[in-house]
């Protein structure tokens, strides 16, 4: 095994490893909420499909990366290739689509209740669950067409007319079927990071607002201490930023190797390693904010039925 095939499979393990781990202590959180009297908030809802979103994106991008890396790349068939490369594309939409809910959401709740957005301020949690269902359905039927092009390397004999992904292959076709469905697969990510965007732009502009606000009526010293919404609002900026980011560098490496005919495998790994930082990274800037999931050994548990543990008074 070359030096280079061993690093990129070190990486892609302990990425997948982290990445896993960190979405299932999230889910271990809410597992133990459960046990609990804590009242569950509308965004708990939408965190739990963005950690299952981010399971199929990791397990279904980096295990295989993995496998692959190591030199185990002849192991799936064409089934299970197109599979596996499905769920991920849908995987990675939907958390796509969580993100956008999370924060448009959150810039719709921190306005004030005097404002126009009062009517949509109060109807905001009801439209929640239809919008993540309608997330997953329609990345479903969106990336239905993907996996059409793929095959399995495990019986590949002529490989000149196809590009190699290591452990699967695509069919090289016309170019402008490419870019047409290129441009199919974009819109929905393109109108959500749109929305995203207008949802930062304005909680930030209202953040900075009230901080203006604040010192002015109570002085400098008054905003030492931010409130739950404000720091609810700061974690969803560095989330939105975060997969931003990420998600913009992963389209310029996708559209680099779009433009060759066979994109070196050190392309293919550099921008599958990229794919999945974001479903890596994810649970720890949620668990980053203690006031949206409270750390375990802080959880007090309700032993009967008529006493409420004082820890939970705190979040009614």
């Amino acid at each position: 095994m070359a030096k280079w095939d061993l690093a990129i499979g070190l990486i892609f393990l302990t990425q997948t490893t982290v990445g896993i781990l960190g979405n299932f202590s999230l889910l271990c959180h809410y597992i133990i909420l459960s046990f609990t009297e804590y009242r569950w908030r509308s965004t708990d809802f939408i965190h739990k499909h963005l950690i299952g979103a981010n399971f199929l994106a990791l397990v279904c991008k980096g295990v295989p990366q993995t496998m692959a890396a190591f030199g185990r790349k002849h192991f799936l068939s064409d089934i299970g290739c197109k599979l596996l490369l499905f769920l991920h594309r849908v995987g990675r939409g939907v958390s796509i689509g969580s993100i956008c809910t999370l924060s448009v959401y959150q810039a719709i709740t921190i306005r004030p209740g005097n404002s126009r957005w009062a009517e949509l301020k109060v109807k905001a949690p009801k439209y929640i669950v239809p919008s993540i269902f309608l997330c997953w359905v329609l990345q479903m039927l969106v990336n239905i067409i993907f996996p059409i092009y793929l095959t399995s390397t495990l019986n590949d004999k002529n490989i000149t007319d196809k590009k190699d992904f290591g452990y699967c292959s695509s069919v090289r076709h016309d170019k402008t079927s490419d870019s047409l469905y290129g441009l199919l697969l974009s819109f929905p990510d393109v109108l959500c990071l749109g929305l995203m965007l207008w949802a930062s732009s304005s909680m930030v502009f209202l953040l900075y607002r009230h901080k203006q606000r604040v010192q002015h009526i109570r002085g400098t010293n008054a905003s030492s201490r931010t409130s739950p919404e404000s720091r609810a609002t700061k974690t969803i900026l560095l989330l939105v930023s975060t997969f931003v980011y990420f998600y913009t560098l992963s389209s310029i490496f996708q559209l680099v190797m779009s433009l060759f005919d066979n994109p070196s495998l050190i392309l293919v790994n550099v921008a599958a390693v990229v794919s999945v930082c974001f479903p890596t990274v994810s649970p720890f800037l949620l668990m980053s904010d203690n006031s949206k999931v409270p750390k375990v050994p802080r959880l007090c548990f309700a032993w009967r039925r008529n006493i409420r543990p004082p820890c939970l008074m705190k979040n009614m």
